[in-house]
C-alpha cells in the first residue's frame, strides 16, 4: 500500500501496481473494484448505481492498513491488499486474499483469481440454479449457462442458469457476495471444520476464477431478509406475476392439435380439477419457426384461446430465440432489415442449427434489436396468448461450435461497447427476457406481462421467473427440483418451479403424486414432459392418484390469496416465496443443514416426501409452536418430530399466531388464523390483489391475540385497530 484518498462512502487505496476503490452505498451494500473498475456498466444493476453513504468514512487502521466504517459493516484493507468484511462488532465474516491476474502477452482480457476465507461453521448457498443443493458442498461449480443436452440429474453441473452470487450463512451473520462479471468462470468451495477440544478451526474457503471481465464485487451483510431486500434494491424488484400465473399450469411437448388441447382441458373439467394455463410447445409452430402457427393443426388458435379464457384458462406460448435462416420468412426478413443477427469477426452472420434447421440468432445486447424483437410479440398477442415461456436461450445450437452454443468469437454489441460471445453468453437470455418484457409492456400496457425463462443471469427477476429445465424423471430429480427453487430464491429470483413428474420417461404413480404434492406449494406449479415421455395428466395414474392430486390442486386453489400476498411481498422486499428452514434463525445449525423441508412465506412449513415407500417422515421444526394443518395437533420447536405422511398428503405445518389469507368455500377471501401460544401474539400480512393490472394495493396488517380461551383478530390501521373486512376462521384452539 502506498496511499489512501477518502471519497464519498469510502475512498481509493493505491498499491504499488494496483488500486482499490471501496464504496458503501446508502442501502448498506459495499462495492469494491480493482484498477479503476466502477459499478457501471452492469447488466445486473437496475438503473444507476446507488448513492454513496455520506456517513461511511475511510480511516487508518492498524499495521499500516485502512478501513471503511459504516453503520452495518466495517471493511478493512491490509497493506498487502487483503480485504476483510466484518460486523459492526468486529467479527470477520469474509476475508478476501489479494487477487491475482494473468494478462495475455498479446493484450486482451486478463484472467483473474480471488481466494476467500469464511468462518469454519459457514455454509454456502446460491450460484444460481444448482441441482446439488441447496447447501453447496465441497466441489467446483462452473459459471457458464449450459443446456446439458439431456434431462439432468443432481450431479450435473453447470445447468441453464448460473450466477456468480454466493449467500454465506454462519453463526456470526449472513452475507451475500456478487462478483459482477459475465465471463466464463469457476467457483471452488471447501466448507470449513471446527476443531474438537483445543484443536484449531479450519476455515471455509472459496476460490473464484474468471476468464476475463472486471474484478469487482458487491457484498451485503445482515439478516437473510435484509440481505435479499438490499439485493433487490440493487438488481431490481421481482416482476409481479398476474394472479392466474399462480395457479396450475399444464404443458406437454406434443399436444399436436387444437382437438388434443380441448381433450385435455375437458379431462380436467370432467374430473373436477382446477386448471389455469395451458402451454403450447414448439409443435404448434409452422415448421418449428418462432412467431408462426401451424394452420393445419391450429387453424383457429385465437378462437381456442378465447374459449379457454372464458373458462378462466390462459394460453402460454413457447418462444425460442433462434430464427430460421430462410428468405421469405417474415421474422428473418425483418431482422435482416435491421441488422439484428449476431455476426462473426469477419462480418458474416453466425449460423447454427436448432429445431427449425439452419438458424441465426438476434443480438439482444443491442437496444435496437431488443426493440425489434419486443414488437414481434404482437403476433402472439393476436393469437390469444397471455403468457410466454422462453426456451433454448442459453443460447443453444445443435451443431456445437466445440460446445452447444455460439462460437466464442461471435461478435456482440454489448450496449455499444463491443465484445464477443465470451462476455455476452451468460447475459444472452437476460437480454432476451428484457426484450420480451419491455415489448409486452408497450403492446399491452394495461396488463402485467407473464414471462419465464429457462436461462438468465443476475437481475432476471426484473422481467419474470424461471423453471428448473429438463429434470430427469426419478426420485433424485424430485430432490433436485426443490434444490433449484430454493437456490434461485436465495439469488433473488423468487418465482420458479420444476417440471412436475420429470421431463423424460414415465414416473411411477407414487413418484408422480409426491412430485405433484410438492409442486402444489411452489410458485410455478406446472406439469410438463417431453415428446417421447409418458403422459402427465393426473387421471392417467389411476383413481387413487387422481383423488389425491385433486386434494392437492384444491388446496393450491384455496391458498391462492396467500400466494398472491407472497408475490406482492417479494416485489416489495425481495423475500422469496419458498425459503430455507433457517430463514428466520440462521444461527441455528440444525436448520442450516436441513434441505428436505422449506418455509412457504412466514406462516407455513412444508415437508415433502422425497423417498419411495415412505408413509412417515422426520420433520425439523424451528423454534415456536407449529400446528399440523390436517390434524390440528400442536408441536413445540425447536425439535425433530416424526409425523404421518400417507400417500394422500405431505406434512404441512402452520406457525402459531399466523394469519393466512385463503379462498373461502364461497370463493371469497377469508382469514385462516392459527391460535397463538398462551401468552403470545401473532399476525400476518394480506395483500388483496386488484387483478392483473398495475395496481399494487398496500399490505394489510392483522394481529391475533389470545383473550382467555378465545382468539381475537384485529386489523392495524393508522387510525387505530379495526374489525377485519373478511370472515375469520380460528384453528388450533382445540
Amino acid at each position: 500500500m502506498q496511499s489512501a484518498e477518502p471519497g464519498p462512502g469510502g475512498g481509493l487505496i493505491r498499491f504499488a501496481r494496483s488500486e482499490l476503490r471501496i464504496t458503501v452505498a446508502v442501502n448498506g451494500a459495499v462495492f469494491w473494484g480493482w484498477d479503476g473498475t466502477g459499478p457501471q456498466p452492469s447488466y445486473a444493476l437496475a438503473g444507476g448505481s446507488p448513492e454513496p453513504d455520506p456517513r461511511a468514512v475511510l480511516e487508518p487502521d492498524k499495521d499500516g492498513g485502512w478501513r471503511v466504517v459504516a453503520e452495518r459493516v466495517t471493511v478493512t484493507v491490509s497493506r498487502h491488499g487483503a480485504v476483510e468484511v466484518c460486523t459492526p462488532g468486529g467479527v470477520t465474516l469474509r476475508r478476501d486474499l489479494p487477487p491475482r491476474w494473468w494478462e495475455p502477452v498479446g493484450g486482451g482480457a486478463a484472467r483473474w483469481m480471488q481466494r476467500s476465507e469464511v468462518a469454519a461453521d459457514a455454509r454456502f448457498f446460491g450460484l444460481g440454479g444448482r441441482a446439488a443443493g441447496p447447501r453447496l458442498r465441497d466441489g467446483s461449480y462452473r459459471l457458464w449457462n449450459t443446456d446439458p443436452g439431456r434431462p439432468f440429474r443432481p450431479g450435473d453441473d453447470p445447468l441453464y442458469l448460473t450466477m456468480p452470487i454466493q449467500l454465506v450463512v454462519a453463526d456470526a451473520g449472513t452475507h451475500l457476495v456478487f462478483h459482477d462479471t459475465t465471463w466464463d468462470g469457476t467457483v471452488v468451495l471447501r466448507e470449513g471444520e471446527e476443531g474438537a477440544g483445543s484443536g484449531h478451526d479450519r476455515t471455509g474457503r472459496c476460490e473464484v476464477r474468471m476468464d476475463g471481465g472486471p474484478l469487482r464485487c458487491w457484498v451485503v451483510v445482515g439478516t437473510p431478509a435484509r440481505v435479499l431486500h438490499t439485493w433487490a434494491s440493487l438488481t431490481g424488484a421481482p416482476a409481479l406475476p398476474p394472479a392466474w400465473a399462480l395457479g396450475h399450469h399444464h404443458a406437454r411437448w406434443g399436444f399436436g392439435s387444437e382437438q388434443e388441447v380441448r381433450r385435455i382441458v375437458a379431462g380436467y373439467r370432467r374430473h373436477g380439477l382446477p386448471l389455469d394455463a395451458v402451454h403450447l410447445d414448439i409443435d404448434h409452430y409452422d415448421g418449428h419457426q418462432v412467431f408462426t402457427v401451424d394452420q393445419e393443426r391450429f387453424a383457429k388458435l385465437p378462437r381456442l384461446a378465447e374459449e379457454l379464457r372464458r373458462d378462466g384458462i390462459r394460453l402460454v406460448s413457447i418462444v425460442d430465440p433462434a430464427v430460421k435462416a430462410a428468405p421469405g420468412n417474415s421474422v428473418y426478413d425483418s431482422g435482416t432489415a435491421v441488422d439484428a443477427f449476431v455476426r462473426d469477426a469477419s462480418g458474416r452472420t453466425v449460423r447454427g442449427v436448432v429445431w427449425a434447421g439452419e438458424s441465426v440468432f438476434p443480438d439482444f445486447t443491442r437496444a435496437g434489436v431488443r426493440k425489434w424483437w419486443g414488437g414481434l410479440y404482437e403476433e402472439r398477442l393476436a393469437q390469444g396468448f397471455a403468457g410466454f415461456w422462453h426456451d433454448m436461450n442459453e443460447p443453444t445450437s445443435f451443431n456445437a461450435f466445440g460446445e452447444p452454443t455460439l462460437p466464442r468469437s461471435a461478435r456482440h454489441a454489448l450496449e455499444g461497447r463491443g465484445g464477443d460471445h465470451r462476455e455476452a453468453h451468460n447475459v444472452y437470455a437476460l437480454c432476451m427476457a428484457r426484450a420480451g418484457y419491455e415489448g409486452l409492456r408497450e403492446l399491452a400496457p394495461g396488463q402485467r406481462p407473464f414471462l419465464f425463462s429457462r436461462s438468465g443471469w443476475a437481475g432476471l427477476q426484473r422481467y419474470g421467473g424461471t423453471w428448473s429445465g429438463d429434470v430427469a424423471t426419478g426420485w433424485p430429480g424430485l430432490r433436485a427440483s426443490l434444490s433449484l427453487v430454493l437456490g434461485l430464491g436465495l439469488c433473488g429470483v423468487p418465482y420458479s418451479g420444476p417440471d412436475v413428474g420429470g421431463f423424460d420417461g414415465s414416473p411411477s404413480p407414487e413418484l408422480y403424486l409426491r412430485w405433484f404434492q410438492l409442486g402444489a406449494y411452489l410458485p410455478l406449479f406446472r406439469t410438463h414432459a417431453s415428446l417421447r415421455a409418458g403422459r402427465r395428466e393426473p387421471w392417467e395414474f389411476g383413481p387413487e392418484v387422481l383423488e389425491h392430486a385433486r386434494v392437492a390442486l384444491l388446496e393450491r386453489r384455496r391458498l391462492l390469496p396467500y400466494f398472491m400476498t407472497l408475490a406482492h411481498l417479494a416485489r416489495r422486499t425481495g423475500a422469496p416465496y419458498v425459503r430455507p428452514l433457517w430463514w428466520g434463525s440462521p444461527e441455528e445449525r440444525a436448520l442450516r443443514d436441513c434441505e428436505d423441508t422449506f418455509l412457504l412465506g412466514d406462516a407455513l412449513l412444508v415437508a415433502p416426501v422425497m423417498d419411495p415407500g415412505a408413509d412417515r417422515r422426520a420433520v425439523q421444526l424451528p423454534r415456536g409452536r407449529w400446528y399440523d394443518t390436517v390434524t390440528g395437533k400442536a408441536y413445540e420447536g425447536p425439535a425433530q418430530v416424526l409425523v404421518d405422511a400417507p400417500l394422500s398428503r405431505i406434512p404441512v405445518f402452520a406457525r402459531a399466531g399466523a394469519v393466512v389469507p385463503v379462498r373461502g368455500a364461497d370463493g371469497g377471501p377469508e382469514l385462516e388464523v392459527w391460535a397463538p401460544a398462551p401468552g403470545r401474539t401473532g399476525g400476518g400480512l394480506v395483500v388483496a390483489d386488484a387483478g392483473d393490472g398495475w395496481d399494487e394495493p398496500e399490505p394489510e396488517r392483522y394481529v391475533a391475540r389470545r383473550q382467555g380461551r378465545e382468539v381475537v383478530v384485529s386489523r392495524e390501521r393508522e387510525d387505530g385497530s379495526g374489525e377485519p373486512p373478511y370472515p375469520v376462521r380460528v384453528r388450533g384452539l382445540e
